[in-house]
């Protein structure tokens, strides 16, 4: 949940949208029937959320997940949500 309020920090995003899209992502990892899951599954879960719920909260969440270098790979990213 952190991961996604601060991604949507600033954004119109309610809390209660964020709420939800962390319930959904909970729901989905309580269904993989596993003790441990992994963080990447976990990080792959939240960008997928937050592509749909708020394409800027995304990047800034896609630019820490993914460990953005430089300007390049934020226009990569930028392209591939403008599809």
């Amino acid at each position: 949940m952190g991961g996604i309020i601060k991604s949507c920090q600033k954004r119109d995003v309610s809390m209660e949208k964020m709420e939800e899209a962390g319930r959904e992502i909970e729901n989905i990892l309580r269904s993989e029937d596993k003790s441990e899951i992994p963080s990447s599954i976990v990080g792959e879960l939240v960008a997928k959320k937050l592509r749909k719920l708020d394409k800027v909260a995304y990047i800034r969440f896609a630019s820490i997940y993914k460990d953005f270098e430089d300007v390049k790979d934020f226009e990569k990213e930028i392209k591939s949500i403008q599809k």
